[in-house]
Formats: structure tokens, sequence, C-alpha cells
């Protein structure tokens, strides 16, 4: 008898010590949705680079007792993730993922082209819409509260570029990372279902038919010269963009200078890559029970979605006042590809175009908008921490 009752109270004590003895509804859920996450960048590979870290980093920190996120605690180490996260928390991460951008990013289609940086602005739009949306949420919503740095954070959603939204909110909002990191990976994936309705609503069949003149060719020294003044004038003008814009650009001028290739396959691949797993799997961490499980978040996801359209609209209403200014010459589609989704949105713009005349291509017109998106995301980044930071 005493044998079954020591067998008995070994296997209570195993239990009060295992994961399931603190398994809660809550982590059933959160763990639930981690695993929809893996299947949709598994399966339907949406954005799975990013989507895969971050749904296996939200099911870690969802198991009971695993401490995976645990901090420094009684003289005892924190967990594995908890280290890896200060590269997030002191805005280490986003910079060298912008450094291995910059190094795989062509500007030539914008240098060729400088009116496309209007459409890049243009397309910041979503994110200050999104930002007043927060603000005003409560009063639509009197549960849903939102201060500036938290819309702020909110509002970088729409500039579709993850680094750039993770490097502000993990300044402005860090409680609210998970969550904003989750709906600005997701919308990102879903571009080209979200943006061709509002693309073909906003444009005529004529306006979608027009062929644009080809580019002209950029030459080396214009290359060169770009990403130095680039930094310059945006760390002199804003100097909180700095860290984003001044890295972008260094890995472009590595790219472009052509005497440092060895640094620029490190940067665009194995230094991208290993970034892109500790970023992708720390960030989905910050996503526990309590942080994600709450009316905040309904409200991020319905935010980011506004932000995303109003984002899209905002580069193709431009697009038309440029083709009616152009006299016709420029095709008001290209605006969509201002959102900084690289080079998602500009596929995008070249697939409905091509649909209305098969013999348009406006890949490489669309980049110009595109890469000038990534340069407005980082700088619309910079203006909402100048003034909330």
């Amino acid at each position: 008898m005493n044998f079954v009752n020591m067998i008995i109270e070994t296997l209570g004590d195993l239990y009060s010590t295992s994961g399931f003895a603190g398994l809660t509804i809550s982590h059933v859920i959160m763990i639930g949705i981690s695993l929809i996450l893996m299947y949709l960048a598994i399966k339907k590979e949406y954005e799975p680079l990013l989507l895969l870290p971050i749904s296996f980093g939200m099911l870690l920190t969802n198991l009971p007792l695993a401490g995976m996120m645990a901090g420094p605690a009684n003289g005892e180490v924190g967990g594995i993730l908890y280290y890896l996260y200060q590269g997030v928390k002191l805005g280490i991460f986003p910079p060298l993922i912008f450094l291995g951008v910059g190094a795989m990013t062509d500007f030539g289609p914008l240098i060729a082209n400088p009116r496309s940086i209007l459409l890049g602005a243009a397309a910041q739009l979503g994110i200050f819409v999104a930002f007043l949306g927060a603000l005003l949420l409560k009063h639509i919503v009197p549960a849903i509260h939102f201060t500036g740095a938290e819309a702020s954070s909110i509002g970088i959603i729409g500039g579709a570029d993850g680094p750039t939204a993770i490097y502000l909110t993990s300044r402005l909002a860090p409680h609210l990372l998970g969550p904003i990191a989750v709906a600005a990976y997701s919308y990102m994936a879903l571009v080209p279902i979200i943006q061709p309705p509002i693309m073909r609503a906003l444009t005529t069949p004529e306006e979608r038919k027009v062929k644009m003149e080809q580019l002209r060719p950029v030459s080396q020294n214009e290359k060169i010269l770009f990403p130095i003044i680039v930094t310059i004038l945006v760390s002199l003008l804003l100097p909180s963009a700095a860290p984003l814009v001044g890295m972008l650009m260094f890995g472009n001028l590595l790219r472009e200078s052509g005497v440092v290739g060895k640094l620029v396959d490190t940067a665009s691949n194995a230094l991208m890559y290993i970034i892109t797993i500790f970023l992708g799997t720390t960030v989905g961490a910050t996503a526990s029970a309590e942080n994600f499980l709450n009316p905040k978040t309904l409200g991020i996801l319905a935010l980011g979605l506004v932000a995303f359209s109003f984002g899209t609209a905002g580069g193709v209403l431009l697009g038309k006042v440029m083709h009616k200014a152009s006299g016709g010459k420029v095709n008001p589609l290209i605006g969509a590809a201002g959102v900084s989704a690289v080079p998602m949105a500009a596929r995008v713009v070249q697939k409905v175009g091509k649909e209305e005349n098969p013999t348009n291509f406006l890949l490489m017109h669309a980049m110009g908008p595109n890469v000038a998106g990534v340069i407005g995301s980082a700088v619309a980044a910079g203006v909402l921490l100048s003034i909330f930071g």
C-alpha cells in the first residue's frame, strides 16, 4: 500500500511540475492561433520567412512553465528568447534587416523617375489615417483605448514594412509588439488579395491600359551618390529615422560600389536570414495570452486593414493626379506600389495592369514607388518616434 501511495505521490509531483498543470484555456487558444499561422506560412506560403518564426515563437511563449521569455530572477539565468529579445528591445535587429534589404535593392527605377518618391509618400496616408483612427476608436468602442504612442505603433502597420513596424513598436509600445507584428505580416502576405479590388475601384479601364515609356538608364555614379545623399539629408532633417534609413542606404552603397561583393553577399544572405530567425522568433514570443487575448488586439487587426487599404488608395489617387498632369502618360496603378511591401506590391501592379492590357509592362515603373515606400515608411516612423518617443 505504501508503494502505491508513493507511486501516486510521485505522479502527482510530476504533474504539478509539468506544463499541463499550468495550462489554461487562454494558452490553448494561443497555441491554436500559432498553429493556424504555421499552416498559413507553410501551406499557403504567406510571408513564410517571418510568419513561420513568429508563429513558432508564439507557440514557445504560450507553453506553461517553459520560461523561454522569462527574465533572470533569484540569481538564475533567464530564458533563451529573453536574451535574444534584447536585440529587438534595444533596436538592433530591425536596422540590420534594413542593411540586408538595402544590399538587395536596386534604387535605379526611383533615380530614373524621381517623381516616384511622391507616390511612395502618398502611400503613407494609411499610417496617419490608422493613427487618427486608433485615437478616435475610444469614442466608438469605449472598451478600446489607445494612447498616442500605441496609436503610432498601430498606424505604422500601413507602411507595409514589417521591420519598421517592429522597430517603432519596440520603442513606443512594446506590450503591443506581438499583435502588431502578426497584423503587419499577415496583411503584407495578403497584399495580392487586398490591393487589386481597391486599385480597380479607383481607376478606369482606360487608365489601367496606359503603357508607360521605358525608364532612362541610370549611371553607376548616380547609384553610388544616391544612398550617400539620402543618408545625409534624412539624418539631418529627421535624426530619429537615421538608424533605419542609414542602414538601408549603407547596404545599398555596399551593393552599388561594386568593390565589396563578399560583404554584399553576407548582408543580403547569411546575416539577413540569421537576424530574420532571431527577430521573428522573439517577436512572436511577445504574443503571450496576456498580451494578445484582449479587445485591443481586435482593434489592432481592424485598424491594420484600414491602414493597408488607405495606403493603397493614397498612392493610386496621387497616381491619378499624375496621370492627368502628364497628359495620360502615367498609369495610376503604379501608385499602389508605394506601400513598401517589396517587391510584392510592384508585382501586383504588373499583374493588374497586364490583365487590362496584355502588352503592358509596369513592373520597373512600379519598383520606383515601391522602394520609395521603404524610405517613406522609415521616415514616417522617424516622425512618430520624434513626437511620441
